[in-house]
């Protein structure tokens, strides 16, 4: 009980949650990962170059999340749901790529993963 006394001091002194002092949020190593295998033709990738698909990555989910938001505020709920996220999709035009990737009112699964996959 000791031990968690002090692991938790800092949060419940007011400290709040822990927080990465990178200036970027998103994982570089995964991003680098994703951008290399994206095409057999890219090889090489600038340092640079992650750090603006991690920022330019935070931006989207900032953007889609808002928007998702309003929609959950609008059902008066407080929770975002899979259907928040879909009808912000449906009703912005910038997110029409993602049309096929979010289904309201369906249980259908889409593996993002699988089009990695597929490109290998």
């Amino acid at each position: 009980m000791r031990q968690a006394k002090t692991a938790y001091s800092g949060f419940l002194s007011g400290g709040g949650i822990p927080r990465r002092h990178d200036p970027h949020l998103l994982p570089l190593a995964r991003i680098k990962k994703i951008m290399k295998k994206s095409s057999v033709d890219v090889k090489m990738i600038s340092r640079e170059a992650p750090l603006v698909f991690s920022k330019a990555c935070e931006l989207f989910i900032e953007e889609l999340t808002k928007r998702s938001w309003n929609m959950t505020i609008q059902g008066k709920r407080r929770t975002v749901h899979k259907e928040d996220v879909a009808h912000a999709v449906a009703t912005t035009d910038v997110f029409d790529f993602l049309i096929d990737l979010v289904h309201p009112n369906t249980s259908h699964h889409v593996d993002l993963n699988e089009d990695l996959e597929k490109k290998q």
